[in-house]
């Protein structure tokens, strides 16, 4: 059964993640159906042989969808209901709820990290690459069989204008492009050529699964190859996105990259597009061929009756009426032949070419070496310190923003492996000896200690100093000063055998006593070194988030926001920002 599972249900591809814990919401459509079906049951004496099954008690079938395909499939369900399908008798109602593949990969199969807090009865992830490791990994009760529900093709998307350049230039899209000009034999790209090529995070989307089986496949064997995939590997840790929406986004901020190319789905070109544009997005296929991702539709509930719901449910998925709404959806059907209903120009109507030597194996095959070549975390945290984290939460006696962020922070430790090196600074006005912040743990292993006179590993004084530290009431947040200083030390500590990040845990607010917004952006892309990239990751917690502020700043290192606005995300936000950055979608909890 689906009961007791949370998420988002809501048939919104961009909307904030909402959090897994607390009370359940359900399914608006799912809902009124089960009303609607109870005023049946009030009458079901005379109108039974007519009604075909029992509202009284309905075989609930939960079902995780990937975010792209979930509206598709929340109509769908939508529609399902409303055809009252019946289990021996009793009818058949469908919840959607739009979660992320690797989260519920990891709930399939047993994990202890990063899992959600109830097992779907079906699941529709964003490639088949998903199902195959979930049945590698052991998951029970995975059906042995799925059926696909819809495709879109990889393209690498930019500006049309852009777009024109390129093709006046003479230059086509390549999987070339995806690794480091170096393996093209120039130290930096040529002006016909994009300045960057982001990727999806291979550690959350199907898409980003597929770039890493195409560079696999691109750079080949012997040592040229290893080394090419080593290279992309290293840059696409320091540059892969966490989701479609930020990738687009780049592309039309024009503030940084002059050139910027995104390998995503054809379908987010398709969404983004629907909005009007004056400088539109274009799709662009690879001259190599392209990948078409699948969004596949498999059974995996336990219980015979739900996993019968679910199978109808399946049924459905593959009827005429299902397929239409796909492709108004933005999506190609399985033989990936139509273009979606109302693309545009940007979208081309021709069937994508696909690159044969992609397969399901040279797929896995890239997981597996993603997972060997993806370096450890070199980790600086910055604590927010000030008078904004120091408010108290409603509802949680005694438990401020900083307390519940740190202890957020406490639970997130337990996820790195003891390869990772990890510091600690806490950050608010006056500290330091006025600079606005001081060190608590200097950067470093976390199996070793920070001083040769200390008996206590890193990790077990992060681990204190998480239950120790208290903001302060009375000092203001110095946020643009701690980010500069951080960014600098991560940059000047770089070990290139890592992925060097600087995490920041905020309130989300500079309350104006140090550096301005444009001194901190000046002087963090004075900073920057695409040969020593260092992300930023900004986790803020709190109702007056600064939101443009704070997406400037982490987009200058290719870095991403996370936003928790109510006090029961922000485990959740921080253990999905430190999730991406950990592990690939394999990984146990254990750490």
């Amino acid at each position: 059964m689906a009961s007791g599972r949370v998420g988002r249900h809501r048939a919104d591809p961009i909307a904030e993640p909402a959090p897994r814990r607390g009370r359940r919401r359900v399914l608006p459509v799912v809902l009124a159906a089960v009303l609607a079906l109870a005023a049946v049951a009030v009458t079901v004496k005379v109108v039974r042989g007519a009604g075909g099954c029992s509202g009284r008690d309905p075989v609930l079938v939960g079902v995780d969808a990937a975010v792209d395909i979930s509206p598709v499939a929340m109509a769908a369900a939508e529609r399902f209901n409303a055809r009252r399908a019946a289990v021996d008798g009793r009818c058949v109602l469908v919840q959607v709820t739009e979660q992320p593949p690797a989260p519920v990969m990891r709930t399939l199969t047993g994990d202890r990290a990063g899992v959600l807090a109830g097992r779907p009865d079906a699941w529709i992830p964003d490639s088949s690459a998903w199902v195959r490791l979930a049945r590698k990994q052991g998951a029970p009760d995975v059906a042995p069989t799925e059926t696909v529900v819809a495709t879109s093709p990889l393209v690498f998307a930019t500006r049309r204008s852009l777009a024109r350049r390129f093709a006046e230039g003479g230059t086509e899209m390549s999987w070339e492009m995806i690794f480091p000009a170096t393996a093209r034999g120039r130290l930096q790209p040529t002006s016909r050529e994009p300045d960057v090529v982001r990727i999806p995070d291979p550690s959350v989307s199907g898409a980003g699964i597929a770039t890493v089986a195409a560079a696999t496949d691109i750079a080949g064997t012997g040592g040229k190859g290893a080394r090419e995939l080593t290279a992309f590997v290293r840059m696409a840790q320091a540059g892969s996105a966490p989701d479609y929406r930020s990738m687009l986004a780049a592309v039309d901020d024009r503030s940084f990259w002059q050139r910027p190319v995104v390998v995503v789905p054809e379908q987010s070109v398709w969404l983004h597009d629907q909005a009007p544009a004056g400088d539109p997005l274009v799709a662009l296929h690879p001259k190599e061929g392209t990948i078409m991702l699948d969004y596949p539709y498999v059974v995996t509930a336990a219980d015979t009756a739900d996993a019968a719901g679910a199978r109808l449910f399946g049924e459905w998925l593959r009827s005429p009426e299902v397929g239409d709404a796909v492709r108004r959806g933005g999506f190609r059907l399985p033989d990936g032949a139509r273009p979606p209903i109302g693309a545009g120009p940007g979208i081309a109507v021709d069937h994508p070419r696909p690159r044969p030597s992609i397969t399901p194996t040279v797929i896995d095959q890239a997981l597996d070496a993603w997972s060997r070549l993806a370096p450890p975390s070199d980790i600086l945290v910055l604590a927010d310190a000030g008078r904004h984290m120091a408010e108290p939460i409603a509802g949680k006696k005694g438990a401020t923003r900083h307390s519940v962020a740190l202890e957020a922070a406490r639970l997130g430790l337990q996820l790195f492996p003891a390869s990772t090196s990890m510091g600690l600074w806490e950050f608010a006005d006056g500290l330091g000896g006025g600079k606005g912040y001081r060190r608590l743990v200097g950067l470093g292993p976390i199996v070793r200690p920070d001083r040769d006179d200390d008996r206590l590993t890193r990790r077990s004084r992060l681990e204190t100093l998480t239950r120790t530290l208290r903001a302060f009431p009375a000092r203001d947040s110095s946020l643009y000063d701690a980010v500069l200083a951080g960014f600098r030390e991560v940059t000047a500590s770089y070990d290139p055998a890592m992925n060097n990040s600087l995490l920041v845990i905020t309130a989300g607010e500079d309350d104006g006593a140090g550096i301005s917004r444009q001194e901190l952006v000046r002087g963090l892309r004075e900073a920057w070194d695409p040969d020593r990239p260092v992300q930023i990751i900004v986790i803020a917690f709190g109702r007056d988030v600064d939101r443009a502020a704070l997406g400037e700043i982490t987009s200058i290192t290719n870095g991403s926001l996370h936003v928790a606005s109510r006090p029961g995300e922000i485990i959740d936000v921080f253990l999905g920002a430190l999730a991406r950055r950990l592990c690939h979608p394999t990984c146990g909890g254990s750490g």
